[in-house]
């Protein structure tokens, strides 16, 4: 028997002021436990009426003239975005396209105001898409790519690690506000403040972050930002992302693709491009509406809970899924790849097993509980803070230790799917 103290779930469902959210949600089978969150949100069911009613009442019956009110609809929904999660004022988020194209395109821009700039920083753990875009834009740009790695494991970049690799020559440092396998939690403040004293600018993915952690971007002094809207957001896969662009860089960098919608004359549809002053001149085209709708829906639920009160559910939940793995999953092969310190954690835990591949394909098939798998050997585990509950952690992960106690995960087989 562990001797770990094990946490009153039930205790803390009953104080838990996120409680009543979980009815918000669709949830089709009250048996399965599902902590991939951090992957892809819930439904919740405000967004169904909320999308019904754009078809049949607007779209539906209004059609074209309907373009009236919805051609700004980008710069409302990324001002909700930036004022219920972001901590950032009006006129600094744009809500569109997706995270790769608003990462590609600040990033371009950040090299193009820095010409005489030839290093760009990142770290090694960063998300792959991030890096291979850097790549991409390296070559063409003819800078050189710099990663730093960290020995340690945890995937963390610490404010020395940053500052070893920093210097007059550093055009960009390009980060992610958690790390998409380790579930670590970035310094935004500082790393930022770092980069700025060296001349760099900095771009933030914070696409693992938004809806769990509890952002202030513009106390913060960044720069730029990206991420997406369905995994904490709960706005549906494949949703619109967001970008923002602090108020005092807007009038300093250019992105390279100009559309239709950052002419400053949109509809006059004239020779040559003049961009559009402010957030609008960093918008390609026109925004998907009925995305719109579902970002709506869900960041207006956000806004009403409270991102306090949401990021702390989040740090107590996966302080609780630290303590039940400690208690019931340490004894059998399993350790903890997320940093322990709660000041540097997100709204996920990354556990590591020598066959954490099988185990997960074996936990959806066997038990009902829903994680994700990422290379190498790791499952990562979400703590949603709108939905989840801490019974349903609980619930998780004692079908976890029950499921891999007994070995039965070996005979699972997988669907075939490629994703994980």
């Amino acid at each position: 028997m562990s001797s770990v103290a094990l946490p009153d779930v039930d205790a803390l469902d009953r104080s838990d002021p996120l409680a009543s959210y979980r009815n918000e949600f669709v949830i089709t089978d009250p048996e399965v436990c599902y902590l991939d969150g951090n992957s892809l949100g819930r439904l919740p069911k405000r967004t169904v009426d909320v999308v019904h009613r754009y078809l049949t009442e607007e779209w539906g019956s209004e059609l074209v003239a309907g373009w009236s009110h919805w051609i700004d609809e980008a710069q409302e929904v990324g001002d909700l975005i930036g004022s219920a999660t972001l901590g950032a004022g009006p006129g600094q988020v744009l809500a569109v396209d997706t995270t790769s194209v608003n990462f590609y395109q600040l990033c371009d821009a950040a090299l193009r105001a820095r010409p005489r700039q030839q290093r760009v920083i990142t770290d090694r753990a960063n998300f792959p898409t991030d890096r291979y875009i850097l790549e991409g834009l390296c070559e063409r740009h003819g800078k050189q790519l710099v990663f730093i790695d960290d020995e340690s494991g945890e995937e963390y970049v610490t404010p020395a690690m940053l500052s070893e690799h920093l210097d007059d020559d550093t055009a960009l440092v390009t980060l992610s506000v958690v790390q998409y396998r380790s579930g670590a939690l970035h310094d935004v403040r500082e790393l930022t403040r770092l980069a700025h004293a060296s001349g760099a600018l900095v771009v933030w993915d914070a696409s693992h972050a938004i809806g769990a952690v509890d952002l202030q971007f513009d106390d913060d002094n960044v720069d730029l930002a990206v991420g997406c809207t369905y995994k904490y957001g709960n706005a549906g896969p494949g949703s619109p992302a967001w970008l923002y662009v602090n108020t005092r860089q807007q009038a300093n960098l250019h992105v390279p693709i100009q559309g239709w919608f950052a002419q400053r004359d949109q509809f006059a549809m004239g020779q040559g491009f003049d961009r559009a002053d402010g957030i609008r001149g960093f918008q390609i085209a026109s925004p998907s509406i009925v995305g719109m709708r579902c970002i709506q829906a869900s960041f207006s639920m956000i806004a009403e809970a409270g991102m306090p009160a949401i990021s702390a559910k989040a740090a107590r939940g996966t302080e609780v899924m630290l303590q039940l793995h400690d208690a019931w999953l340490a004894p059998l092969r399993f350790d903890v790849v997320t940093p322990r310190d709660p000041r540097r954690r997100g709204g996920h835990v990354t556990l590591r097993h020598p066959d954490a591949k099988q185990i997960a394909v074996a936990m959806r098939e066997m038990v009902k509980v829903v994680p994700d798998y990422r290379e190498p050997s790791s499952i990562r585990l979400a703590m949603s803070p709108l939905v989840t509950s801490f019974r349903e952690l609980w619930n998780g992960f004692e079908r976890i230790r029950d499921l891999v106690a007994s070995g039965r995960y070996r005979s699972a087989t997988g669907s075939g799917s490629r994703v994980t």
